[in-house]
């Protein structure tokens, strides 16, 4: 049997296809925002050849529904104003009120961006205060799918106490602070899912398109192949028999239960299958207007962080083209530093290495680094509204032309030889300090046997000298190079240096495909 939220927006699609009413898609509802000074498109279904007419702030357009049923106008560009009606009629008539005009992103990731107002640092405070008129929300659901769905179910809603509390808590602050500066209003799409990973999130023909992700495909097309749904469900039941005789002798022996075995998920319905939730979370998006989107995922991809320094470009490119801007800014979360079990201890500071590749090669992307505002033992810190006002200050200044506005930490920029001891220089480099007022922390140095040693790191200036007696001739540095890594190094906006490395040596999980 299939996943129970597939079923239902399968009989949400045939119903908007089959009746005879127009119909509008769910992202388009009463208080939603649209955006600002662009064509905007109105879509929607309605019987075969049915005439629509829409009309907003004085626009008329009208069109016909194609023989499946689907029809689309194009409005003209509208101005920050007054709320707006938008009226759609066929054989029948719908009409939106309170629809606003201003900058419209989307929220997408897995737990840290799905992670509520109400789980946050000071939540009680932050959902008292939370009267915010200009601000809008919506969150799509969970859920995966095979193909491209048309529609999803939710609602927009004003911003106030009543609905922040479980709204995404980095995607609101973000929010939260564009209204503030910007004095528009913001209209915030949430769509992540706990636990997934980029290639669920990328559309399949981006994956087929690059080679090194045709072994992900080709292992998930067997698992859908050879395990049936029906499979699963008996093996969990023979798991959960065997828990509970297990914690029935435990009882009658005086010890504890052993854990509940977690019910295995078919890979039908797994949110990790490549694709799976573009389909069902990204697709019936588009083709919305929006300003951009924030981005909070990878760790469930640090064993594939190597990998990801492919996905990720791929993943953003794929996201563009859907939404049909080459060059949509694309705001992301350098991972937080989480103390991992596993061996070897570098995967997380491996994918920080891919992020920041990322930020290096795709045009129009930003990094809010977060090493300064983790927890080492939790992989979900809690202070969201730092890393919602980091990514707000990259939207700031390189989207919305803020000028002389710190944005960033410290970035690596390149390395120079003197003597023993290797020049590190930086962008956004003004005001080179620690933190704390302690040495420079967590930079190695290695030589020729490639073999790094912990070293002591001085400001010099905009730049810093790293050097070790036990590297006499020194050829590379890293910093942060550990998933614990909370360094001190930050500039004079207090905003802190992203790990980095300087060579170009094999990665640990190089070749890990899936």
């Amino acid at each position: 049997m299939r996943n129970t939220i597939l079923v239902l927006m399968t009989c949400l699609v045939l119903a908007s296809t089959a009746t005879a009413d127009v119909k509008l898609p769910s992202i388009f509802g009463s208080h939603m925002v649209l955006q600002r000074d662009r064509e905007l498109t109105i879509w929607g279904w309605a019987d075969a050849g049915e005439s629509v007419t829409v009309e907003i702030a004085g626009q008329s357009k009208q069109t016909k529904a194609d023989a499946k049923g689907n029809w689309k106008v194009t409005i003209d560009p509208l101005k920050v104003g007054n709320p707006l009606i938008l009226r759609v009629t066929g054989k029948n008539t719908i009409e939106l009120s309170d629809i606003l005009v201003g900058e419209v992103w989307i929220c997408s990731g897995q737990s840290n961006m799905a992670w509520t107002v109400r789980r946050s640092d000071n939540a009680d405070r932050e959902i008292a205060s939370a009267s915010h008129p200009r601000i809008r929300l919506i969150t799509v659901p969970r859920a995966v799918a095979d193909s491209p769905q048309p529609d999803f179910r939710g609602r927009w809603e004003i911003c106030s106490p009543d609905t922040v509390a479980d709204f995404s808590a980095v995607g609101f602050f973000f929010g939260r602070e564009l209204e503030k500066h910007l004095n528009v209003p913001i209209g915030l799409i949430n769509t992540s899912y706990g636990g997934t990973p980029a290639d669920a999130w990328t559309s399949r023909d981006a994956l087929e398109a690059v080679e090194d992700f045709k072994p992900l495909l080709a292992e998930w097309d067997r698992r859908v192949k050879e395990i049936t749904p029906e499979s699963v469900q008996q093996r969990n039941q023979e798991a959960l028999d065997r828990w509970k005789a297990a914690a029935a002798k435990a009882k009658a022996d005086g010890k504890d239960a052993p854990p509940r075995p977690r019910p295995e998920r078919a890979p039908q319905d797994h949110p990790h299958r490549p694709a799976s939730l573009y389909n069902a979370m990204l697709a019936p998006l588009v083709p919305l207007e929006v300003a951009g989107a924030i981005w909070y995922q990878g760790e469930s991809n640090c064993p594939r962080a190597d990998q990801y320094r492919k996905l990720f470009p791929a993943m953003i490119a794929d996201c563009r083209q859907a939404f049909g801007q080459k060059e949509m800014p694309f705001l992301f979360v350098q991972l937080a530093p989480f103390r991992y079990t596993r061996n070897p201890k570098q995967w997380c500071a491996e994918l920080w290495d891919a992020q920041l590749h990322t930020l290096k090669t795709v045009p129009r992307t930003g990094m809010a680094i977060t090493t300064d505002i983790g927890d080492v033992k939790d992989i979900h810190p809690t202070n969201k509204q730092e890393v919602g006002r980091r990514l707000s200050l990259w939207a700031r200044a390189t989207v919305y032309g803020e000028k002389d506005l710190a944005f960033s930490g410290p970035i690596y920029a390149s390395k120079a030889s003197v003597g023993d001891a290797i020049r590190i220089r930086f962008h956004h480099d003004k005001g080179l300090k620690s933190r704390d007022g302690k040495p420079l922390t967590h930079f190695t140095i290695a030589g020729k046997d490639h073999l790094f040693h912990p070293a002591t790191a001085t400001i010099e200036g905009e730049s810093i000298v790293v050097r070790s007696e036990k590297v006499k001739e020194p050829v590379a540095v890293r910093f942060a190079w550990e998933d614990d890594a909370e360094p001190n190094l930050v500039n004079g906006a207090e905003l802190p240096a992203s790990p980095f490395r300087t060579d170009d040596l094999p990665l640990t999980t190089a070749g890990r495909k899936f």
